[in-house]
């Protein structure tokens, strides 16, 4: 049953109450990068473990993306909304007080699941709210909250991390959540959408849950357990190949298929979702590494490394609205090719300015440029995947899509990570082959360290140290070489697609991390 539009003071309070859970959600996608180091640190982790936090968020994510349509109608979207809200908060709670780091991811795969449905319910709802004439003010709206909160992630991460404790990333959810929930409730709890009982492809989700997370084992597993020399690694591996193997078989010949592989014969579409997941995963290892690096090897803080990487956000706040507004009469595949373009001299500016003595400003001046680029990513990228979908393939379009760009950002931050360690040790072991007690600046190099007061193991210690260090910075610069080299790459891919039209209706789903 339609709900006539909402009016007035209930219309701004909705507003209010889905931003909020907009907000509260994609903030949690970017808060915890920064906090790495220090929540590794304080559960005797390492930092490549640490990263489990945010690879383990994304697959759930990913993975409760495509049964979200269903759930919907099972359940109605109001109360499926109130439950993902609500659980969310319950689930941050838990992640706030999880005293070992197996609790912690295991907290955080369960939040990863009640957000999936958030996004796409918070823009539904929304829709819903408006009359037809006023849904672009408040796609507007909707959008900038998804731009800004990334900007305000890893400052507000950084700062909780260094002057509180890491907990309060997941805690500041509570009171957000419970805002958002209550408005959302007394606002929306007479505009229930139509509850039918349709059929579940059962098989086929689980053949996705075991898949996918078998998948996501091996690469977090993999660097740790020197890959498929492990017995364990070896079954992730047979799982993940089995069962991924199996479902592409299966969704192909399922009436009711969890996961509409059909849509792939769509050039447009099978262009885009590549595009938006090779160029997602390439964007978010970045995102991961770059505080990683900036806190262990240069001395930032949690603090100054989210105010170095936020500046991406500013850019696209002024830019997004621009491109939205004028949507119809550009050739997206000439904004994403800008954005391709951009994100390749990003990567290439920080390929050869990231080094030991690098600036605050060496950092932050590439992640401002950058933000040229995301204005140009998401929703271009969201207008040529979608742009020649049917009205009843528009659903299962944008939540394949989801799905396998936020797959495919979590596969991004553990190859980044596993690459970036890998690297370090191919070069540690090149630097020193070249140091030698024979080599006359070898001995000059120790001896000065000696005069400085330094014993001769303190001198060779903090030189192996000074090595290793040199060999992450190299391996950080030869990862930001291939992310450019690729990014080229995609700019030619993205003009195989048709020129393409705005799918009705196919309002950006941006649900970020970005």
């Amino acid at each position: 049953m339609a709900h006539p539009p909402l009016q007035g003071r209930s219309r701004t309070l909705v507003t209010l109450a889905l931003s909020l859970a907009t907000f509260m959600q994609v903030l949690d996608t970017t808060i915890a990068n920064v906090a790495i180091p220090t929540i590794a640190g304080d559960l005797g982790a390492s930092t490549s473990q640490g990263t489990w936090v945010i690879t383990s968020f994304g697959v759930a994510n990913a993975i409760a993306v495509p049964i979200t349509g269903w759930l919907a109608k099972k359940l109605g979207e109001v109360r499926l909304f109130l439950i993902a809200t609500i659980g969310f908060v319950l689930s941050s709670l838990l992640c706030g007080i999880a005293p070992s780091l197996e609790l912690l991811i295991l907290f955080r795969v369960l939040q990863g699941a009640l957000a999936g449905p958030m996004i796409p319910l918070s823009q539904s709802l929304l829709l819903q709210s408006y009359p037809p004439e006023k849904r672009a003010i408040a796609m507007a709206l909707w959008t900038m909250t998804i731009i800004v909160a990334p900007i305000f992630g890893p400052i507000l991460g950084g700062w909780l991390s260094d002057n509180w404790h890491w907990s309060w990333i997941f805690f500041i959810n509570v009171p957000v959540g419970v805002v958002a929930a209550w408005l959302s409730w007394r606002e929306l709890r007479h505009r229930e959408t139509t509850i039918l009982q349709l059929p579940i492809d059962k098989l086929g989700l689980t053949l996705l849950v075991l898949g996918v997370g078998c998948l996501q084992m091996m690469l977090d597993r993999g660097k740790e357990l020197d890959w498929f020399h492990s017995g364990e690694i070896m079954l992730y591996g047979v799982v993940a190949l089995l069962s991924l193997s199996y479902l592409v078989v299966w969704e192909l010949t399922d009436k009711h298929p969890v996961i509409d592989l059909s849509l792939f014969r769509d050039r447009n579409f099978t262009v885009g979702v590549i595009s938006v997941s090779v160029g997602f995963m390439l964007y978010f290892g970045a995102i991961v590494l770059m505080p990683l690096l900036m806190q262990t090897q240069m001395g930032f803080t949690a603090t100054e490394a989210g105010l170095a990487t936020a500046p991406v956000g500013i850019l696209p706040v002024l830019l997004s609205p621009v491109i939205g507004k004028n949507a119809q009469r550009l050739d997206m595949r000439w904004v994403v090719t800008v954005s391709f373009l951009v994100f390749a001299l990003c990567f290439w500016w920080r390929a050869v300015t990231f080094n030991p003595d690098m600036t605050f400003a060496d950092v932050v001046w590439p992640q401002f440029v950058q933000g040229i680029a995301l204005a140009g990513f998401f929703m271009p990228l969201t207008t040529i995947t979608l742009s020649n979908m049917k009205p009843q393939q528009l659903a299962s379009a944008s939540s394949l899509s989801n799905f396998l760009r936020t797959l495919a950002g979590s596969v991004g931050a553990s190859l980044t990570t596993w690459q970036w360690e890998h690297r370090e040790g191919i070069h540690h072991v090149q630097l020193t082959d070249r140091i030698s007690l024979y080599d006359d600046s070898t001995r000059q190099t120790l001896a000065g360290m000696q005069q400085l007061g330094l014993s001769q193991e303190q001198a060779a210690a903090l030189l192996t140290r000074d090595i290793s260090r040199q060999g992450l910075f190299i391996g950080a610069n030869e990862i930001f070489w291939l992310a450019a080299g690729l990014f080229l790459l995609l700019t030619g891919l993205v003009w195989l697609a048709r020129p393409p039209k705005a799918a009705a209706g196919a309002a950006p789903v941006v649900d970020a991390g970005h």
